[in-house]
C-alpha cells in the first residue's frame, strides 16, 4: 500500500463497536490507546477483529484532542 502520510502508530485492536454504517476500532499503541472511526464496510473489508495487529496512520488535520482529568 503506497501512502503519504509520515504519522504512524503500529498497534494492536483493543475493541471493536460497529453499527451498520460506522464503527469505531481502539487501537493499544505504545504511546496508549487511539481511537479510529472507519465505515463498517471497510472493517469487513480488511477483516479486522481484536487481537489484529495494525498500523494506525494518522493525518494532522483528522485528529482532535481533549484534555484529560
Amino acid at each position: 500500500m503506497e501512502q503519504s502520510i509520515r504519522n504512524e502508530l503500529p498497534g494492536t485492536v483493543k475493541g471493536i463497536v460497529s453499527d451498520k454504517v460506522l464503527s469505531e476500532v481502539v487501537i493499544e499503541t505504545s504511546a496508549g490507546e487511539v481511537a479510529a472511526v472507519i465505515t463498517t464496510r471497510s472493517l469487513e473489508r480488511m477483516g479486522l477483529k481484536v487481537g489484529d495487529p495494525v498500523l494506525a496512520l494518522i493525518k494532522a488535520t483528522n485528529v482532535s484532542l481533549r484534555r484529560q482529568g
